[in-house]
This record gives C-alpha cells, sequence and structure tokens, in this order.
C-alpha cells in the first residue's frame, strides 16, 4: 500500500500579552528596512532588521504623544517619541533618516518606492505639528491650573504585542503595509560618501588651482617687487652717498668760499635737493612696508594652499577607502549570485531525478495492475 504525503503549513509562535489595555492604537504603518547609526563612528549605518519590518505611527490618547515603533520578532528596534524639534530628511530617493536625542541615536529607514518614503515623510511632519499643538496646549494648562505636569514623571511604555506592530488582522486597515517580500532598499550609506567625496574633491581641487594661480601671481611679484627693494636700496645707498657729499661740500664752501651770499645760496639749493631726496626716501621706504605687507599675504595664502592640499591628499585616502568598500561589496554580491546560480542547478537535477522516479512507480504500479488482472 502506497502512503499518502501531504505537506504541512507550519504558523509562527505568536506572541501572546496579558489581559493588560493598549492604550496605543497605530494609525499609520508601513514596511522598511531599519537601520541605526555605529555609535561609534556616527558616520556608517548598521542594520538592526534582516529583512523589511513593519513600521508604525502610534498615538497614545492618555498622555497626547505620538510615537513610532517597529518589532523585530519581539526585539524593540524602533521606539521613537515625537517631538516639535524633530526633523525627518530624505536622503535619497528611497532612504530617510532622523535624530532622537532621547534615544541618543539616528534611526535611518530603507523604503521599496519612492511614494512609500514620501508617504512617511508626510505622516512625520503631520503628527510633529500635531505634538507641536499638543504641548502649547499642555503649557496652557499648566499656566493656567499652576499645578506640575504628572507627564515628567517618566514615559511609561505601553505593552506591545507583535500582532499589533509587524501586523496580523490590524495590517487589513493599513493599506500602505506590504505583505510580500519587498526588495531591499539599502541606504545611502555607500553611495553619499562617494558622491559627497567626489563635490568635496572637485571644489577643493578647484580652490587649489586657483590658489595656485595666485600664488604664481604672487611669486612673480614678489621676484619683481625683490629686485626693485634691491635697486631701490642701491639708489638710496646713492643718494645718502651725494647727500654725504653735498654737506661736506657745503662745509667745505661755508670754509673756503669769501662769498657768503653765493655759499648761502647755493647751500639753500642743497638743502632744498636734500629734502627731495628725502621725500623720495620716505616714498621708498612706505612702497618698502607695501612690498613687505605683500610677502606677508603670499605667506599666508601659502600656508593655506599647504592645508587645502593636505585636506585633498585625506580625501582621496578617503575615497580610495570607500573604493576598497564598494570592490568588497561587489564581491560579495558576485559570491550570493554564483550560489543561487548553484542553488538552481542543483534543484532541477533533483527534480530530473524526482521525475525519473515518478515514471518508474508510475511503470511498476502499470506492472502490478497488469498482473492483478492476469491473476
Amino acid at each position: 500500500m502506497f502512503q499518502k504525503y501531504s505537506l504541512l503549513t507550519f504558523r509562527p509562535h505568536l506572541w501572546q500579552t496579558s489581559s493588560e489595555v493598549v492604550r496605543e492604537q497605530p494609525i499609520y504603518s508601513t514596511r522598511a528596512h531599519v537601520f541605526q547609526i555605529d555609535p561609534n563612528t556616527k558616520k556608517n549605518w548598521v542594520p538592526t532588521s534582516k529583512h523589511a519590518v513593519t513600521v508604525s505611527y502610534f498615538y497614545d490618547s492618555t498622555r497626547n504623544v505620538y510615537r513610532i515603533i517597529s518589532l523585530d520578532g519581539s526585539k524593540a528596534i524602533i521606539n521613537s517619541t515625537i517631538t516639535p524639534n524633530m526633523t525627518f530628511t530624505k536622503t535619497s530617493q528611497k532612504f530617510g533618516q532622523w535624530a532622537d536625542s532621547r534615544a541618543n541615536t539616528v534611526y535611518g529607514l530603507g523604503f521599496s518606492s519612492e511614494h512609500h518614503l514620501s508617504k512617511f515623510a508626510e505622516k512625520f511632519q503631520e503628527f510633529k505639528e500635531a505634538a507641536r499643538l499638543a504641548k502649547e496646549k499642555s503649557q496652557e494648562k499648566m499656566e493656567l491650573t499652576s499645578t506640575p505636569s504628572q507627564e515628567s514623571a517618566g514615559e511609561i511604555q505601553s505593552p506591545l504585542t507583535p500582532e499589533s506592530i509587524n501586523g496580523t488582522d490590524d495590517e487589513r486597515t493599513t493599506p500602505e503595509v506590504t505583505q510580500n517580500s519587498e526588495p531591499r532598499a539599502e541606504p545611502t550609506q555607500n553611495a553619499l560618501p562617494f558622491a559627497h567625496s567626489s563635490a568635496i574633491s572637485k571644489h577643493w581641487e578647484a580652490e587649489l588651482a586657483t590658489l595656485k594661480g595666485n600664488n604664481a601671481k604672487l611669486t612673480a611679484a614678489l621676484l619683481e617687487s625683490t629686485a626693485n627693494v634691491k635697486q631701490w636700496k642701491q639708489q638710496l645707498a646713492a643718494y645718502q652717498e651725494e647727500a654725504e657729499r653735498l654737506h661736506k661740500r657745503v662745509t667745505e664752501l661755508e670754509c673756503v668760499s669769501s662769498q657768503a651770499n653765493a655759499v648761502h645760496t647755493h647751500k639753500t639749493e642743497l638743502n632744498q635737493t636734500i629734502q627731495e631726496l628725502e621725500a623720495t626716501l620716505k616714498k621708498k621706504e612706505e612702497e618698502i612696508e607695501k612690498l613687505r605687507e605683500e610677502i606677508d599675504n603670499a605667506k599666508e595664502i601659502q600656508a593655506q594652499r599647504d592645508s587645502l592640499t593636505q585636506k585633498l591628499q585625506e580625501v582621496e585616502v578617503r575615497n580610495k577607502d570607500l573604493e576598497g568598500q564598494l570592490s568588497d561589496l561587489e564581491q560579495r554580491l558576485e559570491k550570493s549570485q554564483s550560489e543561487q546560480e548553484a542553488f538552481r542547478n542543483n534543484l532541477k537535477t533533483l527534480l530530473e531525478i524526482l521525475d525519473g522516479k515518478i515514471f518508474e512507480l508510475t511503470e511498476l504500479r502499470d506492472n502490478l495492475a497488469k498482473l492483478i488482472e492476469c491473476s
């Protein structure tokens, strides 16, 4: 006799709770991949769920607060109370994030489509505004009654069930929940550093090119100014020698010449010449001072260029690191695809063997039937 085999359908174990009354009710639900910022680096995203899970907005009518809650099995991976100072930011077409100062972390959600992300962001803004209004009303009530708030004693967590969070019958009232498995929307942590680093690199390269051009011009002007300074110093030395010679000549003329009027006139002319030379000398000294200031500015610009060059090198090192990470991810993806292909080939082989066994059993049955008829 042949035994009949039937497929067994296994249902996951449902997490039952006590008979406590749940004062929070989901008002909007969707599915997304959940991430948290790495607490050590504060830069990289760490996935907190292996697959897309249900993320729900909850409203606590008792305390008049809105919360975002998500469970992965029996583990709460998101429990964030919406406050008026929170901001939900779209970092890509399918990824958004917000910071929770109470939880001291940043949450990230990867959606299957841009529509789901936009809908979640709209609800976030709506409930954020509602939280702001509720806070203002609460403050007005406190001012009128002058009684301390009972809610400041600390937030009491409501008993939650996986059925109310990750979805059972309640999901029929939230059309945004996707029951089938969705393609995982990876965060932009890998893509954004490349785009951001590339933009920074281009910006610093443009700044560096401008500084190089300015530095070349200043260097040329500095060399020209240095040559002019040397020439002016030589002229100044010649003027000083000429002034000394003229002073000596005046002294000699005063001692030797008997013509006081002629000597006085000549002395006046010499004094005027000396004054002109002193005015010229003062002007040259002012020009030398300006050139010194330009030299100091050129040195400061050179220091800025060295700093920008160092930053550019750091950005290049970061880009190389990110390229290495991308290459590692591509290798993992190729390995995963090859393993899936091998698995499909094994399934095909097993299917062929199963078909052969079924054919043999069919022939055996026909033969046995013939033997029974003949007997």
